[in-house]
C-alpha cells in the first residue's frame, strides 16, 4: 500500500475520532453547548448592530488631524458643554434622525462618533449607515477614555 494512501486514511480516521468525541460531548454536556451557542449569537447581534469599525482615541485624533474627519459628539448639550474634543460638533444622538441634513457637508469626509462610553455610537452608526454615510467610525470608550487616557478636553 502507498506510504500517501496510509497518511490520508489515517488522517481521517483521527478526524473520525475527533468528531465522535465532539459529538459525545454535545450529547452529554448540552447545556453547556446550548450556552456557548447563545453567547457567540448575542456575539453577532451585538457586532452587527454596530454598523461601523471602531478607533480608538489616537486614531480618532489621526483621522482628525490627516483626514479632516468630522468629530461627531453624540452626547447630551450639557456634557458636551462640561468637556468636548477642540474642533468637534455636537449633535446629541436624541435629534440626530432629525438633523442629519447638517451633516451633508461632510457625506465625503469621515466621521467620528463620540459618546459618553463608546455604547451610543452604534446605534448612531447605523443611522448614518443607512442614509448612505460609508466612512464611519466609532470612537471606542467614548470620551471617558479619552479623558482616561489623558487626552485634552475642551471646558468652556
Amino acid at each position: 500500500m502507498p506510504a500517501g494512501f496510509c497518511i490520508v486514511a489515517a488522517v481521517w480516521h483521527a478526524g473520525k475520532v475527533i468528531m465522535d468525541r465532539i459529538i459525545e460531548f454535545a450529547v452529554n454536556h448540552w447545556d453547556m453547548v446550548l450556552a456557548l451557542v447563545a453567547t457567540l449569537a448575542m456575539l453577532v447581534f451585538t457586532e452587527r448592530r454596530k454598523a461601523a469599525p471602531s478607533v480608538s482615541p489616537q486614531q480618532a485624533t489621526v483621522l482628525g488631524n490627516n483626514d479632516d474627519a468630522l468629530m461627531l459628539d453624540i452626547r447630551s448639550a450639557a456634557d458636551y458643554k462640561a468637556g468636548k474634543i477642540l474642533n468637534s460638533k455636537n449633535i446629541p444622538f436624541a435629534e440626530l434622525s432629525k438633523r442629519l441634513s447638517d451633516l451633508q457637508k461632510y457625506r465625503d469626509k469621515p466621521i467620528v462618533l463620540i459618546c459618553k462610553t463608546g455604547q451610543t455610537a452604534g446605534s448612531a452608526a447605523s443611522m448614518l449607515s443607512k442614509d448612505g454615510y460609508t466612512k464611519v467610525y466609532r470612537m471606542t470608550g467614548g470620551i471617558l477614555e479619552w479623558s482616561n487616557q489623558g487626552l485634552p478636553l475642551v471646558r468652556k
